[in-house]
């Protein structure tokens, strides 16, 4: 259902495990209220996304508390700690927030406690690298509560459970009558109960430094936030990114991972696994700025904001802008793209401002922000809100007209690429119910043709924007 707050993006948190576009790793919860529900816990989860607005490139806000509460009035606390949590990282992907043990129960409402807020905008000079300015939030209310339109269920040794909140940054984020930002924020988001086995908590992507690693087994494990550790295992149905397999993984490893949380053991079943960086630093991010400019040669270096790190104790900070120093021997990746034509499709001559890209390499190359030194350039999937143009039902593909932060940019005409694999959803059941001049957002690669020179955009799912 949809609250009468302004939030859009995803909260998943789940009851032995849920997901959001946001991630936070828990521990026990705390119980207030009269009476007590029944004495055992569950586990829970927490996924979240979000749809950014025109040119904010970042949301951080405290979250400082997350309740769930039951028809007892009995409440129950979803995460742990206060943690900040930039709402404008994920765009149409689930990312792993939190999991905590919870008592079991019925809650039918949640509320959301919030503190400090700042919003990151680019701001673009005709002839320079973009910059990001800073300002603090002002809430038109800083706690926010949703009643649930089904219930979230949570059993003692049950089917794990969560939340998926969705939070607007489009409508929660306040502009004049110029355009400008006003940095009025009025919280506006929609909450769900999901199932693990929902598709609404599926874990998208998840970051986490190898801990140690049981080959022979198909087993390895990684930390998470608040240093809550994981055990992830494969099969001979997990994909490996790159040609590479656990056998390349050390300790020094940093992974992104795909899949469901196991709803016995609460472990990752990883549907694949991208080996990011094997000498202890990543970083991630949009891409910003390219030099020398697509089309005119192979890339010396490029900007990126800085949205994702590990570990935090490099010269890099979130919520900067880095510049890459590019040497030749790098190595370029594409996630979730295996085939041979990835290093046709993505190397140092393809680079465009508006990838989300990742980068590995030694912590020693991240200590000057100004010139960081990598080994691997890695392209991933990404959320870019737009609207319809021309439609070619024929081979399934259509015009597109990216806006806010990535429209900025992206400021050329890009071509939507469907496949088979694409998923249609919010609204959308096939390629069919797309039409001209609907507001869409398109989660997929973003790509040049390096046969034309034209910008396509391979999607993995389309959703309808309302």
């Amino acid at each position: 259902m949809k609250a009468s707050t302004n939030l859009k993006g995803f909260l998943l948190i789940s009851l032995p495990v849920a997901a959001l576009s946001v991630a936070l790793l828990g521990c026990s919860s705390t119980i207030t209220g009269t009476t007590a529900p029944a004495a055992n816990p569950g586990p829970a989860f927490i996924v979240g996304t979000d749809a950014p607005a025109a040119g904010v490139v970042s949301f951080a806000v405290q979250i400082e508390s997350l309740t769930a509460t039951d028809s007892n009035n009995n409440t129950v606390q979803l995460i742990s700690g206060t943690p900040t949590v930039d709402f404008a990282r994920f765009n149409g992907l689930n990312a792993l927030l939190d999991f905590n043990d919870v008592q079991a129960g019925t809650y039918t409402s949640v509320t959301a406690t919030f503190g400090t807020a700042t919003i990151g905008y680019l701001n673009q000079v005709a002839g320079s690298a973009p910059t990001i300015q800073t300002m603090n939030a002002t809430l038109t209310t800083s706690t926010v509560t949703v009643n649930l339109a089904n219930p979230m269920v949570v059993a003692e040794n049950g089917t794990p459970v969560g939340l998926h909140v969705d939070f607007d940054l489009r409508k929660s984020i306040q502009v004049d009558g110029s355009g400008n930002i006003t940095g009025t924020v009025t919280p506006t988001f929609d909450v769900k109960a999901v199932n693990n086995s929902d598709p609404g908590a599926y874990v998208d992507q998840f970051d986490a430094g190898v801990l140690s690693v049981n080959a022979n087994a198909g087993t390895f494990t990684i930390q998470g936030p608040h240093g809550r550790t994981w055990t992830v295992s494969t099969s001979g149905t997990t994909e490996w990114e790159n040609g590479e397999s656990i056998n390349d993984l050390t300790t020094s490893s940093i992974v992104r991972i795909s899949g469901p949380l196991d709803r016995a053991d609460a472990t990752f079943d990883a549907d694949s696994v991208a080996i990011l960086s094997q000498d202890g630093f990543f970083a991630e991010g949009p891409m910003t700025y390219v030099n020398p400019a697509p089309g005119t040669g192979a890339a010396t270096n490029f900007n990126f904001y800085v949205g994702g790190l590990l570990p935090s104790t490099t010269g890099l900070t979130r919520g900067e802008i880095a510049n890459v120093q590019l040497s030749g021997t790098e190595k370029y990746f594409i996630n979730k793209h295996n085939g041979p034509l990835a290093a046709y499709l993505f190397n140092s001559s393809l680079l465009l401002p508006g990838q989300r890209i990742s980068v590995g390499g030694p912590a020693s190359g991240a200590a000057n922000p100004a010139a960081v030194t990598v080994k691997r350039v890695v392209l991933h999937l990404d959320g870019y809100n737009g609207t319809v143009g021309t439609i070619n039902g024929g081979n399934e593909t259509f015009t597109y007209t990216v806006k806010g932060f990535k429209g900025l940019l992206i400021p050329q005409q890009v071509t939507v690429a469907t496949t088979a694999k694409t998923d249609y959803r919010d609204g959308l059941n096939s390629f069919g119910d797309i039409t001209a001049s609907m507001n869409v957002r398109v989660v997929g690669l973003l790509l040049e043709d390096p046969t034309t020179g034209n910008t396509v955009l391979l999607a993995r799912y389309v959703d309808e924007l309302k």
